[in-house]
């Protein structure tokens, strides 16, 4: 049974997500058009969930842990960048080979400073310098994760909500952290899958941040080299990782 506290947690997470999404709508900047996009078949979407799970995501999560609070913003800012100023461009090498050509992608930029706030949470969450580096890696690469699996509507908040359920049988800020990015998924889910939001880099890297972050508050050194071998292998195959990811009925 979830506790109090996870409660409060996800309660804070999901309602901070929803105002942020009804205030942006209200009064979007910039105009209403520029809050929109087309998604895979081609429907009129609104872009007002990925912000707003971000903010969402990120106060609740900051006052569990202040450190994971600041990886979630960062990856949301990063994310935000590449849904603006993104090119059709996927995967690391495509960034990396273009970095290698004198050109900074969104991609790399997104790449480099969710690597980085990543390595900074985790050097604050944790004590021993393995761990610190194993925890950075963790929540960088869940951030990445739920993004590759962001590939039709509801894949990427419905994965934050079935890898996070695991962790509120923990006990702690684990738990407490599961809640947050839980809270912040099962508030965009309803409008993602009926294909009236998408959540975007921005959400999706938010909500990756804040499960990765739920990891580490959560394992010590073997939970987190486990975790860390995972998301490796999931950006080494990232492609095969999006493909199933869209292949999968919901």
């Amino acid at each position: 049974m979830i506790g109090k506290r996870e409660f409060r947690s996800f309660l804070l997470s999901a309602a901070v997500t929803r105002a942020g999404q009804a205030l942006l709508r209200s009064d979007p900047p910039g105009g209403r058009e520029r809050w929109e996009r087309k998604n895979h078949a081609g429907r009129t979407v609104e872009l007002y969930a990925g912000p707003a799970s971000a903010l969402g995501a990120a106060v609740a999560a900051a006052r569990v842990r202040p450190a994971a609070g600041l990886a979630v913003l960062a990856a949301g800012v990063c994310g935000a960048y590449d849904d603006v100023a993104g090119d059709d461009r996927r995967g690391f090498r495509a960034h990396l080979r273009a970095l290698r050509d004198g050109e900074v992608t969104s991609g790399a930029v997104k790449l480099f400073g969710i690597s980085a706030a990543g390595l900074v949470a985790g050097a604050l969450m944790k004590e021993r310098p393995l761990d610190k580096l194993l925890a950075g890696i963790v929540i960088a690469g869940t951030a990445h994760f739920v993004n590759l699996v962001d590939v039709r509507p509801g894949r990427a908040a419905g994965a934050v909500l079935a890898l996070g359920a695991p962790g509120l049988l923990r006990k702690g800020r684990g738990s407490e952290l599961s809640a947050v990015a839980m809270g912040g998924a099962a508030a965009v889910l309803p409008d993602d899958l009926g294909e009236r939001v998408m959540i975007g880099d921005t959400g999706a890297h938010a909500l990756g941040a804040a499960l990765g972050a739920a990891v580490v508050a959560g394992n010590r050194r073997a939970g987190l080299f486990v975790h860390a071998v995972a998301v490796v292998a999931a950006a080494v195959h990232g492609d095969r990782v999006s493909a199933w990811a869209g292949a999968v009925s919901v």
